[in-house]
């Protein structure tokens, strides 16, 4: 198990971002959360298997239909063992 954390620049807010990294996250099997930031970014943890994450990584680097990805930071976290849920949190 592995767990990254990613922060989503461009257009990412307003667009269904979040909803739609849920759903990714549910139909990849990872767990983790995603929130809009106040400076306009979307920020994201994600973990599960390493190929798992990789792949939702790359959703991530895309964004769902309405989104402009523009950069994505990725960095290592420690595992927390979440449960089997990928959760929307409030703006941080």
């Amino acid at each position: 198990m592995i767990r990254r954390r990613a922060i989503v620049a461009g257009d990412v807010q307003g667009v269904g971002f979040r909803w739609g990294a849920r759903e990714a996250a549910q139909r990849l099997g990872v767990t983790g959360w995603a929130r809009n930031r106040r400076d306009g970014t979307v920020e994201a943890e994600v973990e599960g298997e390493p190929e798992q994450v990789e792949r939702m990584l790359d959703w991530l680097r895309a964004g769902p239909p309405g989104a402009s990805v523009e950069s994505v930071t990725i960095s290592e976290e420690e595992t927390r063992g979440d449960d089997d849920a990928f959760r929307i949190h409030e703006t941080a």
